[in-house]
């Protein structure tokens, strides 16, 4: 497994919020713990919001958002998908700029979370594996504000493209990986996609209505509750 996939796993692992050792998730992804303190010390360092040490465990926080008022959520994605493209720029003053203007946006945020020694949002993976994906954000993002259904192809290092029809229900952004939340109704269940491995998108123009058991609600239900076995 590439390690951006393994960090992808365990921020999967940890949206549960619940806590988990070092131990138990070197068995579930076939590495060592040290291996996973490495990749967590990536991850915190990259600003995904994950509290713990050796010894005691991880979990992920709440996730991290600015105040509605100074900025929207297109404003706030586009800020990202900037300085994401600035900090791979040549030009070390822009890159500084960068740094700065995320050192800034940490100074906003609730007074627990420290901003990380790198920044925010610049260290887990590659711009360009991101990149790929930002064709596709418009209309994801059309989607979801009108409750269409979206038909896509989703592909994975170790299996072939698997064609899907989902009712998108949210996206978010973990340190340069953008990720779709949807209820896929070819598996009957929530999945998460990452965007950046959405092969083929279109929108069916067909309007999805909120039914009990597929709303956004209660996914994130789901796993305040913790994990249910699956």
């Amino acid at each position: 497994m590439r390690r951006t996939d393994r960090l992808f796993e365990l921020i999967q692992i940890l949206r549960d919020g619940q806590l988990h050792t070092s131990a138990q998730m070197a068995r579930r992804l076939a590495v060592s713990p040290r291996t996973i303190w490495r990749d967590m010390e990536t991850l915190i360092a990259s600003g995904v919001p994950v509290e713990g040490e050796r010894g005691q465990g991880y979990r992920l926080t709440s996730q991290i958002t600015l105040p509605p008022l100074t900025l929207s959520e297109i404003e706030l994605e586009a800020l990202n998908l900037g300085m994401a493209v600035v900090a791979e720029g040549a030009d070390p003053e822009l890159q500084g700029a960068a740094r700065a203007l995320s050192a800034r946006i940490e100074e906003m945020l609730p007074g627990h979370r420290t901003a990380p020694a790198a920044g925010w949002g610049f260290a887990v993976f590659p711009f360009a594996d991101a990149a790929s994906g930002f064709p596709h954000m418009p209309v994801i993002r059309a989607a979801i504000r009108a409750r269409t259904r979206l038909r896509l192809t989703y592909g994975a290092p170790d299996r072939d493209p698997v064609p899907r029809v989902v009712r998108p229900l949210q996206m978010e952004y973990w340190g340069r990986l953008w990720t779709l939340t949807a209820w896929c109704e070819l598996r009957e269940d929530f999945r998460m996609f990452r965007v950046d491995r959405i092969e083929t998108l279109s929108d069916t123009g067909e309007p999805f209505q909120e039914e009990p058991g597929k709303t956004l609600a209660d996914h994130m239900a789901r796993f305040t509750e913790g994990p249910d076995g699956n």
